[in-house]
């Protein structure tokens, strides 16, 4: 048989090098969570566009429950994309999951306001939404495998660009929020404007399937012989290893979706600004975007489970001061102070866990254990966080609701970290 022919009589190509290899997962991975982000940080001026009650809070609520709805979808996603990555491959389930984002990137430019169209409007909104929830769900599991499967010294480096992409595509959607917010006038960034990052968003999208078409498959999952049943199987061998996936990635979701509530906070609480939460989130942006790298690193020298422990013991003492600098001295330095440094824990934290997750499952598992552990934590801790966030504040009063989240989902990771350290082999944990 050939060289170039696969195990089981699937083709392969020759690899290729690991900076095609980023490319391919960071390009895509790039699209799929630069809509989430602008749908985030875009969040009070679309209320105002599709979700108009008249009273300002209420529509804030509908908007980011629109947000958090994307992820009642995320589970459902990770099985089928993942399910499929596992029996049919990385490549063709990543393909599969961008070309699912750029259809619902196409509705959200295109979409008419609720003054043209009526309920109409907001209706089509919560589809794209849930087109792309479904589409993320099974992103995270199959990018993550297709960038561990191609190294076997550095996985921990690699799997790190899983969150490298985001901080770059947070950086860029940041840079957006603070150039249309200064640049244009209230009202034409509530008519056109906020569309305009929608229209770049589909300027990625043929790019990514472009690139994603011409890679090769992974040597591990063309070596391994693929699960025809494969959430059966995860669910019957690997119930502990789901169990820890999902927790581990409760305070990385939480905290993520906190710092992206950054700009919605800093307008409907602090009444800064609408500038001053984009630039504090750009400035995380470059954080989270280096660091994570340098963690992944160091994950592949020390182990993954002390930097984790250590990052949560983190999350776990100084959400609340960091809060409470916020409301006490409420300016774009206190911002920039808050988004930095749980953007800096959380690289050191996030960085870490997509190669963390990967050695929990076997090959022929790996793609729908780690969307599905993922995508379940996210949905429950992740996309409804901001929710949570402006719900607490508005039952108690209290502004500093966001930090107490934060220290409980810290603790609820600690102790999946701790119950991974006893479950990987000693060069991993």
């Amino acid at each position: 048989m050939p060289a170039d022919v696969a195990l089981h009589g699937r083709a392969t190509r020759e690899q290729p090098p690991i900076h095609r290899v980023i490319l391919a997962a960071s390009v895509g991975n790039a699209l799929e969570w630069f809509d989430f982000l602008i749908y985030g940080y875009f969040a009070v001026t679309i209320s105002k566009v599709f979700f108009p009650t008249g009273n300002e809070t209420v529509s804030l609520l509908v908007t980011l429950g629109t947000f958090g709805l994307a992820y009642l979808v995320r589970p459902l996603g990770a099985i089928v994309l993942g399910a499929y990555a596992d029996r049919a491959g990385r490549k063709a389930a990543l393909m599969m999951s961008i070309l699912l984002m750029m259809i619902g990137t196409t509705v959200m430019a295109l979409i008419p306001s609720y003054e043209a169209i009526g309920v109409a409007a907001p209706i089509i909104v919560m589809l794209a939404r849930l087109l792309q929830g479904f589409s993320v769900g099974g992103e995270f599991g199959s990018s993550t495998a297709f960038l561990v499967e191609h190294s076997e010294k550095r996985k921990g480096f690699m799997a790190s660009w899983q969150w490298a992409s985001q901080g770059v595509t947070a950086l860029v959607a940041s840079s957006f929020g603070v150039a249309l917010s200064t640049m244009l006038a209230p009202d034409q960034l509530l008519s056109w404007g906020w569309r305009i990052p929608f229209f770049f968003g589909l300027l990625i999208g043929p790019v990514g399937f472009y690139i994603r078409s011409h890679m090769a498959e992974t040597p591990e999952f063309v070596a391994a012989e693929p699960s025809q049943t494969p959430l059966r199987s995860l669910l019957a061998e690997h119930p502990g290893a789901v169990l820890i996936a999902i927790g581990a990635s409760i305070i990385s979701n939480s905290s993520n979706y906190l710092i992206l509530y950054i700009p919605t906070y800093a307008v409907s609480q602090l009444h800064l600004p609408q500038s001053t939460g984009y630039i504090a989130t750009l400035v995380g942006a470059v954080i989270l975007g280096s660091v994570a790298l340098v963690a992944g690193h160091w994950s592949d020298k020390i182990g993954r489970t002390r930097i984790m422990l250590a990052m949560t013991v983190l999350f776990f003492l100084t959400s609340y001061p960091i809060f409470a600098a916020m409301v006490a001295w409420p300016s774009l330095a206190t911002a920039i102070l808050a988004a930095g440094w749980l953007s800096l824990v959380k690289a050191g934290y996030s960085g870490v866990l997509p190669s963390l997750l990967s050695e929990l499952f076997p090959v022929e598992a790996r793609a729908i254990g780690m969307s599905f552990g993922y995508s379940v934590s996210v949905t429950i801790f992740g996309g409804f966080a901001p929710f949570i966030a402006t719900w607490l504040i508005a039952q108690t009063g209290d502004k500093l609701s966001p930090s107490y989240y934060l220290m409980a989902t810290a603790l609820l990771s600690m102790v999946a970290i701790a119950a991974a350290a006893r479950r990987l082999p000693p060069r991993a944990a």
